[in-house]
């Protein structure tokens, strides 16, 4: 089973090393120090005070690996489009992509039986102009949610901090003979790996922290559990919770939890700073589009009032924007307003 991790940062190394594990002929995209790194050393996983190193080939030229049984996108979901050109190389008839990003997918209303306008079309925020759905096509994608927590330690090695489970699902919801292979897969290399009826359920569940914890700490510096205890940010974060499940209601998502249990669940977690806070602190772009413009694009299009996410999402674009860590797209820009 041939499968390439195009993106080998955190998450992209974490399952290229799982699957290695598993007995898959597994290569790497990557490039700079973390793509020397691996050249010369291989690529370390580091887990529960155990360390294991992987040999895998890894390029910057995806025409040196040939067509894939699979595609791993690490990458970050706003970046997708500027690497379509380069995923084409790997790509047969048969090849399946699987995003493990944050945010809403590039495939989202591919087949998502959502009752509305929006059904069977892309979403600019992510996907500006369809480049994605037109060069890749959303038939060969595979859903994904990602939980574990990891970071690069130094070129070349790689930290896992938590959690291990990845939920997979088909766009349509069939359990299909592809998404098992790549589930048992995942599972045979250490990971859990549930196989998802409902997968955007589970996408919105993480979508309603992401939307608003992430913003509001990378607007603050603060962490989970001091913005969750912090009564004014905690009413702020409830009104961008209320705003996201509208929204995602309107498109035929179920929320099995309720706002104060998420909200709580989030707080609990003492010290973290999400990635949005992260990549500002690493001086990476933010991901701000598929995380929360996206949702308002959703809501303007489906006649769906979110004021609060909109201001909070100006906010977060204009100091992204002064940090030279945001790229403005107008098309976005008058989806979103």
């Amino acid at each position: 089973m041939k499968i390439c991790v195009f993106g080998a940062g955190a998450i992209g190394g974490y399952i290229g090393c799982s699957l290695s594990k598993a007995g898959a002929n597994v290569s790497l995209i990557a490039r700079g120090p973390h793509k020397k790194a691996i050249e010369e050393n291989g690529l370390t996983l580091i887990t529960e005070n155990r360390s294991e190193n992987f040999k895998l080939k890894v390029t910057e030229n995806p025409e040196e690996l040939g067509t894939q049984d699979y595609i791993v996108i690490g990458v970050k979901a706003h970046a997708i489009a500027n690497i379509v050109e380069g995923l084409k190389p790997l790509l047969n008839k048969d090849t399946a992509i699987l995003s493990a990003v944050n945010g809403i997918p590039w495939w989202y209303f591919y087949k998502a039986n959502s009752n509305t306008i929006l059904e069977n079309t892309h979403i600019d925020s992510v996907d500006p102009g369809g480049i994605i759905w037109k060069n890749l096509n959303p038939e060969r994608a595979l859903g994904c949610v990602v939980y574990p927590a990891c970071e690069i330690e130094k070129p070349g090695v790689i930290k896992h901090i938590d959690g291990n489970r990845f939920s997979l699902g088909e766009p349509s919801g069939v359990n299909t003979d592809r998404l098992k292979i790549l589930s048992d897969l995942f599972i045979k290399g250490g990971l859990k790996a549930p196989q998802k009826k409902n997968l955007r359920d589970e996408i919105w569940i993480k979508l309603w922290g992401n939307c608003s914890f992430n913003p509001i700490s990378a607007i603050t510096g603060a962490s989970l559990d001091i913005i969750g205890k912090d009564q004014s940010s905690r009413v702020l974060i409830k009104q961008m919770m209320e705003e996201c499940q509208k929204v995602g209601e309107a498109v035929g998502v179920h929320f099995g939890v309720s706002i104060d249990k998420r909200i709580d669940g989030a707080s609990s977690i003492i010290g973290h700073k999400p990635s949005t806070r992260q990549d500002i602190e690493m001086k990476r772009p933010l991901e701000i589009d598929p995380i929360i413009s996206a949702i308002i694009e959703i809501g303007n299009k489906l006649k769906i009032p979110t004021p609060m996410l909109k201001h909070i999402n100006s906010i977060l674009k204009l100091k992204a924007d002064y940090l030279g860590l945001y790229q403005r797209n107008e098309l976005i820009e008058e989806l979103t307003i």
